[in-house]
């Protein structure tokens, strides 16, 4: 567990920004998290995973802890279910990979969202037309001021899009340390979401299987995201924003094109049974002229406007300062306030 002073983070986030780290150390297990901590009990911690969904804008003067908890593990089965853990550390596309291989089912819509298996379950992750929360069973959390491991249920997570308690009550104050997972035996297909049915067509699949909804997930995200280790990136820099029905009503009146969809109720929305209705955040994003503009490094991707990049040496403040400003245009041309999906630090 040796501490390392001021260490480079840009290998560690997948937005490739160069900010240092005063201290800096992993750990493997939860002994090794409780012993790091209380060693250094004066410094503030920031608990770092895949790197996938931060945004570095400042060098960072606390003790950064990488989560490195390995492991994929079968708990018990059933009839129609697999149970199977993670380590917070593994690599999330690798992890579903392996329960695809296993026939497996549940976690094909997911394949190729980059990050570690700890924060799936904090993002309430979710691509074509599936979330986390459909196949999450259960995680294990250690409490950084108790110095205590909490188990934690779906019910306990307070999942909502692309939320969970992890974000908000609870922010700061765990780090997940495993989780486990509801597979199914017999799979239950999505393929109405998004362009997943022409992609199957396009690969001449005739018999649906995970595997080649797996694969039409890859193909399509290959073609639309950029690769982070080719060009700095975190995937989806905005959420998809929620407006009232009424709200709607008057956009389409000004803009009868505008793509929108059936907002998902949660047990912990904040208004549940509002008439909501979700909006496409990139399609708002390249109506204000932002898709492939360019302002130095920083930049947003020619072929999808909700993604921010890095095109070699921008800096967190320069890619921060640009999705202020993409979030003032929209607002005022839409009157619509987008939310960012990255965490900043």
């Amino acid at each position: 567990m040796q501490i390392q002073e001021n260490i480079s983070l840009r290998q560690y986030n997948t937005f490739g920004i160069d900010v240092r780290a005063r201290y800096f150390s992993r750990f493997t297990n939860v002994d090794e998290l409780a012993a790091l901590i209380e060693e250094n009990h004066k410094l503030k911690k920031y608990i770092l995973g895949g790197g996938s969904n931060i945004l570095f804008t400042k060098d960072v003067k606390g003790l950064v802890l990488k989560n490195d908890i390995v492991g994929v593990e079968e708990i018990k089965e059933d009839d129609n279910y697999v149970y199977v853990r993670a380590g917070a550390g593994e690599n999330w596309h690798r992890f579903v990979q392996y329960c695809i291989q296993r026939q497996w089912a549940g976690l094909e819509n997911l394949s190729l969202i980059p990050g570690n298996a700890g924060a799936a379950p904090m993002q309430n992750i979710g691509a074509y037309g599936v979330e986390l929360q459909e196949v999450f069973n259960s995680l294990t959390a250690f409490h950084i001021h108790e110095r205590k491991v909490y188990n934690f249920t779906a019910g306990d997570c307070a999942f909502g899009y692309r939320e969970s308690i992890f974000k908000r009550k609870y922010k700061d104050q765990f780090v997940i340390l495993n989780v486990s997972f509801r597979l199914r035996k017999h799979p239950v297909f999505h393929t109405s979401y998004g362009a997943i049915q022409q992609e199957l067509e396009k690969m001449g699949v005739k018999k649906l299987s995970i595997q080649s909804i797996s694969q039409a997930v890859i193909n399509i995200r290959s073609s639309k995201l950029p690769d982070p280790s080719v060009i700095g990136n975190a995937g989806s820099f905005f959420k998809n924003p929620e407006i009232p029905k009424k709200q709607l009503d008057a956009l389409l009146k000004t803009y009868p094109g505008i793509p929108h969809y059936p907002a998902k109720q949660y047990v912990t929305s904040a208004v549940p049974g509002k008439d909501l209705v979700k909006l496409a955040a990139g399609w708002l994003i390249e109506q204000c002229g932002w898709k492939g503009f360019r302002r130095g490094d920083a930049g947003v991707h020619a072929n999808q406007a909700l993604v921010l990049v890095n095109y070699g040496s921008a800096t967190g403040k320069e890619i921060y300062d640009l999705s202020e400003d993409i979030l003032h245009s929209v607002h005022k041309k839409f009157g619509v306030l987008l939310e960012r999906e990255v965490n900043i630090v």
